[in-house]
């Protein structure tokens, strides 16, 4: 399979991602659906950890044995976990509350925020080009913003968009620091994927304990249970089947990412923007099965900070 198509079927499952995950927070118990997702991830590495601990050797390629840590490469690993929990959490409580087709492109000027931070913390010189792109995204920010106002959703008042925002710049942060990692600390991409994995669960036990002694419907935990929490609405958990699918997507999309990135002739410019893509079926996502409003709007923000992105990542 050659890397275009590697990058093409890993933007249409991070895009399968952003529904489910949607699906899944909508009129829901945010800390039980975060601990529920990196719980079955972390079940869905722990056979491959276990299989590399004990026969490493009859792993048929070396991409796929997760290697042993030491005490400071785990501390490492734990970093990046706490990192991205605090990113997800924010994504997803403001995803809970915000339209998928205005949450999604806000995930998708990642880039922006990624350069932003290089220039104010290490230095770096955007070429002319990428000035142009930051341009380009902003304008595209922009007119989402005025988009955003036909929906009653203020970007500079909302406090959703402004998580959703800070979630984004975590995750520029942990893109950051993802490539330190692996091009610095020497971690390869299956180790560093599954340590954090499991690591992420003991990060998000202890939202799902606080919902649990301050906003869980008091006398049942059950489905259909309402009421109140310590005098707040109480917030109960429902169990769907798109919860099971978060973490599967995101490992697989992940992986064909990571194996597009290996071939030796891709160009790590177009696998960057043909994932940053995944926003278009989101908003189709949003558009149909969710019936949001703006759908032409918004897709032609999309096409400006998509094209911003094009621009930014061009030979960088």
């Amino acid at each position: 399979m050659s890397w275009i198509l590697l990058s093409i079927v890993s933007a249409t499952l991070l895009g399968a991602y952003d529904a489910a995950k949607k699906w899944s927070v909508q009129g829901n118990a945010v800390p039980v659906v975060l601990l529920t997702t990196v719980s079955i991830g972390a079940l869905l590495y722990s056979p491959l950890v276990i299989w590399s601990t004990f026969w490493a050797e009859t792993i048929p390629s070396d991409r796929l044995v997760v290697r042993s840590l030491s005490w400071r490469e785990h501390g490492l690993i734990a970093a990046k976990s706490v990192l991205v929990g605090a990113s997800w959490t924010f994504a997803f409580s403001a995803l809970k509350h915000l339209p998928l087709s205005i949450g999604a492109p806000i995930r998708a000027t990642s880039p922006f925020w990624t350069i932003l931070i290089a220039i104010a913390f290490f230095g770096e010189r955007p070429t002319l080009m990428q000035w142009l792109g930051i341009a380009v995204v902003l304008i595209g920010f922009w007119r989402f913003t005025l988009v955003g106002r036909r929906e009653g959703i203020r970007f500079t008042r909302n406090r959703w968009v402004a998580l959703m925002v800070a979630a984004t710049l975590l995750g520029a942060c942990s893109s950051i620091y993802d490539k330190w990692l692996l091009q610095r600390a020497g971690f390869d991409p299956v180790t560093m994927q599954a340590w954090f994995t499991i690591d992420l669960v003991p990060v998000m036990v202890p939202l799902a304990l606080w919902w649990y002694r301050f906003d869980a419907p008091r006398g049942s935990l059950s489905a259909g249970s309402v009421g109140e929490a310590g005098g707040r609405p109480a917030q109960p958990f429902r169990w769907r089947w798109s919860i099971a699918m978060v973490s599967p997507l995101l490992i697989l999309a992940d992986w064909f990412y990571f194996v597009a990135l290996s071939d030796p002739t891709a160009l790590v410019s177009v696998v960057s923007v043909v994932r940053r893509s995944s926003v278009v079926i989101a908003l189709g996502f949003g558009a149909k099965a969710l019936s949001e409003a703006n759908f032409r709007a918004k897709s032609l923000c999309v096409g400006v900070i998509l094209f911003g992105v094009v621009l930014l990542t061009w030979h960088s």
